[in-house]
């Protein structure tokens, strides 16, 4: 039986002359993944109330994303925010009112408010927690 050929390691391979040189690409993230890549919702809900008295916590930042836990108890003082914000509602009930339209949510539900917009949670039961992503430039992104 015949032995079967190996093909040439890639250094041993002569390149011919005027051949473009093959060059290693840097990883997109050279120091590795962010340093927070798991955030819990008990870990983030413990923090809460902060000393300071808030009632939310930032769980994650890359660059322009920023990601928070708020769990609003009583009312939702909130005021318009200058970036595009998605909020997922993990617990609780109410009526989200969002540029003067009012909407019932409830656990699930995935609640997008343009930058600058009058909004707030209304009506809501006292175990309310949702993730909030805030994302883009400030001034809210253009469709």
């Amino acid at each position: 039986m015949a032995a079967k050929k190996k093909k040439p390691s890639a250094k041993a391979v002569k390149k011919k002359p005027g051949a473009k040189k093959t060059v290693a690409r840097k990883p997109l993230h050279p120091k590795g993944p962010p340093p927070v890549w798991r955030a819990t919702m008990a870990d983030m809900l413990s923090h809460l109330p902060t000393p300071e008295g808030r009632r939310s916590v930032t769980a994650f930042t890359h660059g322009a994303l920023e990601i928070k836990l708020y769990a609003p108890r009583g009312s939702d003082p909130q005021q318009p925010h200058d970036r595009d914000e998605v909020y997922v509602v993990i617990y609780g009930t109410g009526v989200f009112s969002n540029g003067g339209q009012r909407q019932p949510f409830r656990p699930g539900d995935l609640l997008f408010v343009p930058a600058h917009v009058e909004h707030r949670f209304e009506e809501f039961t006292d175990d309310l927690v949702l993730w909030v992503v805030f994302y883009g430039p400030r001034g809210g992104e253009r469709p």
